[in-house]
């Protein structure tokens, strides 16, 4: 954590690594966010998938769902029922960085399916995917709430390129992916989802530095700091910051010192949007193959079905 920090201190323009954000603060302020009414991704993600999964799934014939990133589970539930009332000898495997959500997800479904065998995964799926050799065959691979938008084009082909080295040839990719504004999503809708009325999601961002603070020793001076929030049309992405309301001068034990200029922004996650085709493209650069595809009426959010290709 000390050097990804550090690294990212003393790029030009700043950045932190928004793996961090999630400690149990921060899963419990994603959470908020999550069901807040300027935060469409996760109430139209999850309409799709009640709309889909009944029929998607059970042609899959998985027996296995590997979830990367789940949260707090709360659409495991689409996948493991799509599963388990069509198939026998079904096992689930959330991966995760985060301690707190692990302990929930472990909790919440044991608790809905005392009898379904749960192998909890804590890894960095930017770094490594230790999926358990002897789940059993097919395994439906979910990445879903467009967590892959937090990946630069480059990384995203990576972790993509990483399911696909742990897939069979009948296992299937189940991708969420949040839509490029367009007639029926404005940019101004967009925006919203990252500049709540609350401020729950400034709140969220600057728990990064509270999460550096208390793990590093690091004197990030958290409330001198705004939460920034734009879309960039010609990146298609939005772009989470934290500005600095006066200079500071920051220590990191172990790693030095660094300024931050009053004005100055640290981008803390980005958030890329994506349509059909960048999708599937991002598909064959991964030796993946696009086999579903659907959006809400509106075109805010899509559901993506892959499977592996020599």
């Amino acid at each position: 954590m000390r050097d990804e920090v550090a690294a990212g201190l003393r790029r030009s323009p700043k950045e932190l690594p928004s793996k961090y954000f999630y400690d149990a603060r921060g899963a419990a302020l994603f959470d908020q966010i999550t069901r807040l009414p300027e935060y469409y991704l996760t109430r139209t993600e999850r309409a799709l998938l009640a709309e889909l999964m009944p029929a998607w799934l059970p042609a899959t014939g998985a027996r296995t769902v590997v979830e990367l990133g789940p949260g707090s589970a709360e659409k495991t539930g689409f996948l493991l029922a799509g599963i388990l009332g069509s198939a026998h000898n079904v096992a689930y495997v959330p991966v995760d960085l985060s301690d707190a959500y692990l302990a929930a997800i472990i909790q919440r479904v044991s608790d809905r399916w005392p009898a379904l065998p749960v192998i909890a995964v804590r890894a960095d799926i930017g770094e490594a995917l230790p999926v358990p050799a002897m789940v059993p065959r097919p395994v439906l691979f979910a990445f879903l709430g467009s967590t892959i938008g937090n990946f630069s084009t480059a990384a995203a082909v990576a972790l993509l390129r990483r399911i696909r080295s742990r897939m069979s040839g009948a296992d299937r990719l189940l991708l969420g992916v949040d839509l490029r504004p367009g007639a029926g999503k404005p940019v101004a809708e967009v925006e919203a989802a990252y500049n709540d009325a609350q401020g729950v999601t400034a709140g969220f961002n600057r728990n990064l530095l509270r999460v550096l603070n208390r793990e590093l020793g690091a004197d990030f001076d958290v409330d001198a700091f705004e939460h920034e929030a734009g879309y960039d049309p010609s990146a298609h992405r939005v772009e989470m910051r934290l500005v600095a309301r006066v200079p500071q001068r920051i220590e990191i034990p172990g790693a030095g010192w660094f300024r931050v200029e009053a004005g100055e922004a640290i981008r803390t996650e980005i958030s890329v949007k994506y349509d059909r085709a960048v999708v599937e493209a991002l598909f064959a650069r991964a030796a993946l193959r696009p086999e579903r595809w659907a959006a809400d009426a509106e075109g805010r959010f899509a559901l993506a079905l892959a499977v592996p290709r020599p």
